[in-house]
């Protein structure tokens, strides 16, 4: 397993993140198996959220492992707060300080690795943040924290305020969904791709010394669907295909390794629940495609070279 440093945090983290987002959507009595596969192969970071499942995929993950000390110092555990569904999104100090509390009793465990804000709240008051993290921190709750889908002004109005370094931004990404990139390519043009909607967060991410945690990897649109094996990305699975055969692995593994051949040393974040799938990611995130290649798949993804 390839490993990547957490930001500015010195915590070297697997290439390779296990979203738990479906946890509660898999059999259980598959869910033990499948988390050892992950721990087998090198992905022992687990990335969860207060809302997935409202609540219950951190219950059944916990559950699932066996939480007990000797058990939790083999897991990185990652997880999110801030989004009331449906309703509003809450980064209060109330709100924070309860969900994580919230979120270690589900887990069954003493302490967070790192805790993310999920997305931004416009009312948002950032000295209540700080005093929330150095809470968090000064407890031992927390260990590291960052942040989720949020820009780079967004981020250097909570720097201003909290001590603590912002070691990941967890950002939708993919080679359909990756107009951070694209935008950086089509500088000062009238095309589709120049259309800055992030303010540079990708650029910004490694001026900072932030991880860019890539959610929804094998997705296209906001939850529409994967783009493996779909007909409306017919160029793009024909390219995907013929790498997979070059190099005797799997779609996936390519997908995969296109992704870790960024230099911003991403971490990808898995959603699946499928153990071959997950040895599949896993073992690809070694695998170095060339520049050719990986300007090939950007082009069959449907992005220009101005």
């Amino acid at each position: 397993m390839k490993m990547i440093p957490l930001g500015a945090s010195g915590l070297n983290v697997p290439a390779i993140g296990v979203g738990c987002m479906r946890v509660n959507k898999a059999d259980k009595k598959d869910l033990p198996a499948f988390i050892e596969t992950c721990l087998e192969c090198g992905a022992n970071f687990f990335d969860h959220a207060d809302i997935y499942g409202r609540g219950e995929c951190e219950t059944l993950f916990a559950q699932a492992v066996g939480m007990k000390p000797s058990v939790r110092e083999k897991l990185i555990l990652q997880s999110k707060c801030g989004i009331v569904p449906g309703v509003m999104y809450d980064l209060s100090k109330e709100y924070i300080l309860k969900a994580v509390d919230g979120i270690l009793k589900r887990l069954n465990t003493d302490y967070l690795d790192v805790l993310l804000l999920h997305r931004p709240d416009a009312l948002m008051e950032p000295l209540e943040v700080a005093e929330a993290f150095d809470r968090l921190e000064a407890s031992g709750k927390v260990r590291y924290f960052g942040v989720s889908n949020q820009r780079p002004l967004q981020i250097q109005l909570l720097m201003k305020y909290v001590r603590q370094p912002l070691v990941a931004d967890q950002l939708q990404f993919s080679m359909t969904n990756s107009q951070m990139v694209a935008q950086g390519m089509e500088v000062n043009m009238l095309t589709d791709g120049a259309v800055d909607r992030d303010g540079g967060i990708l650029d910004f991410c490694r001026v900072n010394d932030m991880t860019v945690q890539a959610w929804s990897p094998f997705q296209y649109g906001l939850f529409s669907g994967v783009f493996l094996g779909n007909e409306k990305f017919g160029e793009l699975n024909r390219v995907i295909g013929e790498l997979a055969e070059k190099y005797q692995v799997s779609d996936t593994a390519i997908v995969t390794a296109w992704m870790m051949r960024h230099p911003a040393g991403m971490q990808m974040i898995t959603g699946t629940m499928n153990v071959e799938r997950i040895r599949q990611i896993c073992q690809a995130s070694d695998m170095v495609l060339t520049r050719e290649e990986w300007y090939r798949l950007y082009l069959a993804a449907g992005h220009i070279l101005p």
